[in-house]
């Protein structure tokens, strides 16, 4: 095959290939030139792009954020005008529009849930190590798709669910709402359908991001305190899958370990310590214990398993620039990549919003 690409080189331009493109020329080009000039390659897009042939669009591509590897996968979208709309009042619209970056740095140091498996990296290959200096950096990753900034799909709780590659990509984009109740929070404690209706204008169908405040707690804050972060965040009231179901909400998020009451989970039975300061903290704020505020047959994993089969999932460890962001109306957007076999997925999480 090189031999007839060769071919095709001298018939079309009159070189060969080395005269062409001369290794150690090259491998300055590709690797230190470009690189340190922004531009970074993207390979095997495929989907919709006969769509866009020879048109102009806004395009994205939100990489996981991996911390210690040289490559990573990615979702792409790109992005035209709506119908009424030139394209150059498009392109400056977008322009002005602030992105938000939503997602915790992904790395060997960020803590799994429970019992699953951690990120670990290996490198197989070094780019000063191998061809005269002219190799490439290649790293093995091997971790639960339930680790870091993550979605958990239909499938991860309910098997006639659909995997995240079954999801249509509209799915994982729209208007929605970050609510900050930060200050009606602390450990182990309740939150309510209520303190987001006060504190925002949540309307039917919409994204709905909640800011507990306890990304303050994971492993890449000044103040981490991973017990804290995975045993002691707060989690929804009895009423509140209800709420969701009747709002119609279109998928939840959240900046803690989980999106349960981690006391609803198998870390009630772990950390019975923990569980006994919780539940003393409900007989204090609602007069009854856990038991009678949530009886384990209906709210054991309630937020997946009674949610999930009504299509409404969530996103977990929410972080990054969301310390910033104040309680309103965004745009939000998860770029997920279209594992056809995954019941989760990390992912690139954004909020656009108004300059």
């Amino acid at each position: 095959e090189f031999e007839k690409a060769e071919a095709k080189l001298l018939e079309t331009h009159g070189k060969t290939w080395d005269e062409m493109f001369p290794a150690e020329w090259y491998h300055e080009l590709t690797h230190i030139k470009m690189p340190k000039a922004g531009l970074l390659l993207a390979e095997s897009l495929g989907g919709e792009i006969d769509e866009l042939s020879n048109q102009r669009a806004w395009i994205m591509i939100q990489p996981i954020p991996f911390m210690e590897v040289e490559s990573a996968w990615a979702r792409v979208a790109a992005l035209q005008a709506p119908d009424g709309m030139s394209e150059a009042d498009f392109f400056a619209q977008m322009r002005e529009t602030q992105m938000l970056d939503l997602t915790l740095p992904f790395s060997v140091q960020t803590p799994q849930w429970a019992n699953y498996e951690p990120l670990s990296v290996k490198y197989t290959k070094r780019v000063g190590g191998q061809y005269f200096g002219l190799g490439r950096n290649n790293a093995h990753c091997r971790a639960s798709f339930h680790l870091a900034t993550h979605m958990d799909g239909e499938k991860h709780f309910h098997a006639a669910g659909r995997t995240i590659g079954q999801m249509p990509f509209d799915y994982w984009r729209g208007p929605g709402v970050i609510v900050d109740i930060s200050d009606a929070v602390s450990n182990s404690s309740v939150y309510t359908p209520a303190m987001i209706e006060e504190r925002v204008d949540i309307r039917e169908g919409d994204i709905l991001i909640i800011k507990t405040g306890w990304h303050k707690y994971g492993w890449n804050s000044p103040d981490s305190d991973e017990f804290r972060y995975m045993i002691k965040h707060p989690g929804p009231s009895p009423d509140f899958a209800d709420w969701c179901i009747e709002k119609k909400i279109k998928w939840l998020g959240v900046d803690c370990v989980a999106m349960e009451h981690p006391m609803n989970t198998i870390q009630r039975i772990w950390h019975p310590k923990t569980f006994d300061e919780a539940n003393q903290k409900l007989i204090d704020q609602y007069g009854q214990d856990w038991d009678e505020v949530y009886p384990l047959d209906k709210y054991y994993q309630d937020m997946h398993l009674n949610l999930f089969p009504k299509g409404i999932v969530h996103a977990e460890n929410l972080g990054g620039e969301l310390a910033e962001v104040g309680n309103g109306r965004y745009f939000i957007a998860a770029f997920i990549q279209k594992g056809m076999e995954l019941a989760s997925c990390w992912g690139r999480f954004v909020a656009f919003a108004e300059s």
